[in-house]
């Protein structure tokens, strides 16, 4: 039997020793680098409110992203009716969802290309303008409407996490709140400006020709061309501060977007010593722009993002390899952030800000502060009152409820949880739970002892009738929190997790860590009375 115990002691002591060691870089911020190549390891993280930071909830405008799918829709079509020979007069989209086309020819042909291509697309209306002129007002299917704002809202969730990572914000909380909201958590952010600019960036970026057949004087009065459009660059005055606007007349098809594009660095031009952007695309972008550059020698290709140009330069040559890039006298940090959204993707919908809100450092230090001082005071009066209450026995809980707070912070640690002021609250509340157990089986054990069984016989019977009742209380508050993790957002999750955490723990050492202690007064020491 002792040796029973003395392997169960060697389990236990290993157990804990771990959990010191997954605590200890978070009390310990000096530790020799070899460390954590042995334990996987890292301090554990401090939640928005007990470091400070920035909350955000954003609205992706995701009927937006119907109108961008709706207009792709249009311009393929216009594209597809004139290669096959279709006269097409008017095509545009009207509401967010439809297409109006005024088209003639055979009625067979166009409704052939309607059925197979865009068959998204439902036919709402056709009515005879003229004889052989015909006016068709196609709708968007509604599910088709609806898988597009579905990907509009996972795809801008992607995006704005993989922007945040890459802006380098140490856990941070990004979640979807309802059906359209993104809630953005960024603990212990310094610049929460740039932050705000960085994250709400649609980063559309394109390349379209300069209409230099046109006349910009006279589309700038409003007579602009045909399949010409106006877009602005903005040009700022570094002596004065001033931003000018700078108009181009540019064709409205965009030959190529950042899809294609593949990574994205900021470099120094060594002849003016400026920052630019580096552009690299994928396979399937090198070719394209080869293509796009070899037919329009001697023309001007305009880098636009966000509708704003940021250059036009003159395309020499064919130019091979899959790399351009973009100027426009920045700043290091213009140029840094730039290239982490291109890098990132182009957001699928505008999203706006719903609610904004900062956490000072200041305050939460004094979080910090306070829910120290209340774990502590509440473990302290537990205590004393089980040493007072149950004397021996009071200080084998007390023990337990000690390991009981290290198996929790080391569980934090290794799975790179954050800590949280509600998460602070599910830790007391842990403790309250753990105590509650040892009560539990002191109580049991006690009542035994008054039976006039034996102090091996008591503490036997004890943990075997208080075990199912402490499982039972254990387990449907376990549930109720995995239930709370789920469902909830923000603090409740961080209360749900130590929570969690804490009852795992509870059971491990008021069941089986407290038993081992009574084992060994009972078979070791064998002591005559059991002070309970």
């Amino acid at each position: 039997m002792w040796r029973n115990l003395k392997w169960r002691l060697v389990i236990y002591l290993a157990v804990t020793l771990f959990a010191i060691l997954l605590f200890l870089p978070t009390v310990i911020s000096d530790l020799p680098p070899w460390f954590f190549k042995v334990i996987p390891t890292e301090k554990v993280h401090l939640g928005l409110d007990l470091q400070g930071g920035m909350h955000l909830i954003l609205e992706v405008e995701a009927e937006k992203a119907v109108e961008s799918y709706v207009e792709r829709i249009k311009n393929n079509l216009k594209d597809d009716l004139r290669d096959q020979g279709i006269p097409v007069g008017r095509l545009e989209r009207e509401k967010r969802n439809q297409i109006v086309l005024e088209v003639s020819g055979e009625k067979g042909k166009w409704e052939k290309i309607l059925s197979q291509r865009y068959s998204m697309m439902h036919e709402l209306s056709t009515t005879t303008l003229d004889k052989g002129i015909w006016r068709v007002t196609l709708v968007l299917d509604s599910r088709q409407e609806d898988q597009v704002k579905k990907n509009a809202i996972d795809q801008a969730l992607e995006t704005i996490r993989n922007r945040i990572d890459q802006f380098g914000v140490a856990e941070p909380e990004i979640t979807l709140q309802g059906t359209d909201r993104i809630l953005i958590q960024l603990p212990g952010i310094k610049d929460p400006q740039r932050a705000i600019e960085l994250i709400g960036r649609t980063a559309l970026l394109e390349f379209k020709l300069v209409d230099e057949e046109g006349n910009l004087e006279e589309a700038l009065k409003g007579n602009i061309p045909e399949g010409s459009i106006i877009l602005y660059q903005r040009s700022v005055d570094p002596k004065t501060g001033g931003i000018k606007k700078i108009p181009f007349l540019l064709k409205e098809k965009t030959l190529m977007t950042g899809e294609v594009l593949k990574d994205a660095r900021v470099a120094i031009d060594t002849q003016f010593n400026e920052p630019y952007v580096a552009l690299e695309f994928d396979d399937i972008g090198a070719k394209l722009f080869e293509q796009i550059t070899g037919a329009n020698v001697k023309k001007r290709l305009a880098i636009i993002l966000d509708d704003n140009v940021y250059s036009a330069p003159v395309i020499q040559e064919r130019i091979a390899g899959g790399r351009a890039q973009i100027t426009g006298r920045f700043d290091m940090k213009e140029a840094g952030d730039l290239a982490i959204v291109l890098r990132a993707g182009a957001l699928p919908a505008p999203v706006k800000i719903i609610e904004q809100r900062s956490v000072g450092p200041s305050l939460g230090q004094d979080s910090i502060r306070k829910g120290i001082i209340s774990t502590l005071i509440s473990a302290a009066l537990v205590a004393l009152f089980m040493i007072f209450y149950y004397r021996t026995a009071g200080v084998i809980a007390d023990i337990a409820l000690i390991l009981n707070i290290i198996f929790v912070m080391g569980a934090l640690a290794i799975f790179r949880a954050t800590l949280t002021l509600p998460g602070i609250a599910g830790l007391v509340l842990s403790i309250g739970m753990a105590v509650d157990a040892n009560i539990l089986i002191h109580e049991r054990i006690k009542e035994e002892l008054r039976w006039g069984k034996t102090i091996r016989a008591a503490i036997d019977e004890g943990y075997r009738r208080a075990f199912m009742t402490i499982l039972d209380s254990n387990v449907t508050t376990l549930i109720a929190a995995l239930f709370l993790y789920q469902f909830g957002t923000g603090p409740v999750r961080g209360f749900a997790v130590t929570l969690s955490i804490g009852i795992i723990a509870n059971i491990f050492t008021a069941v089986y860590i407290t038993r081992w202690a009574f084992d060994f007064l009972a078979l070791k020491v064998k002591v005559k009375r059991l002070s309970i």
